[in-house]
């Protein structure tokens, strides 16, 4: 767009890398390594991206829709640690195979 208008936004895309993050951690994939999947991420992507539009056509201000995002990978991370705790809890439990 800037070759027609002859201007540029400094801001666009600050937040696509939180975007990104977001996308693929609550699609599956641990920050940890190990796993996750395409399509549990690419289903995510579109989910966030209605939800980041619909706070936006709501007038939810940029800062606030930025923290909610923030605040959703805060909580994807916690629930893939409490995850991984209780799996590594019931192998130990378990103990080694016979």
């Amino acid at each position: 767009m800037p070759d027609c208008t002859g201007v540029g936004d400094p801001q666009a895309g600050q937040t696509d890398n939180l975007d990104s993050i977001t996308a693929v951690v609550l699609g599956g994939t641990s920050l940890f390594g190990g796993r996750g999947s395409v399509l549990g991420t690419f289903i995510v992507v579109l989910i966030v991206g209605v939800f980041r539009n619909g706070l936006q056509l709501k007038g939810v201000a940029s800062i606030y829709r930025t923290l909610i995002t923030g605040v959703l990978v805060i909580l994807a991370v916690t629930v893939d640690q409490i995850s991984r705790k209780k799996a590594r809890f019931r192998t130990k439990k378990a103990g080694p195979p016979a």
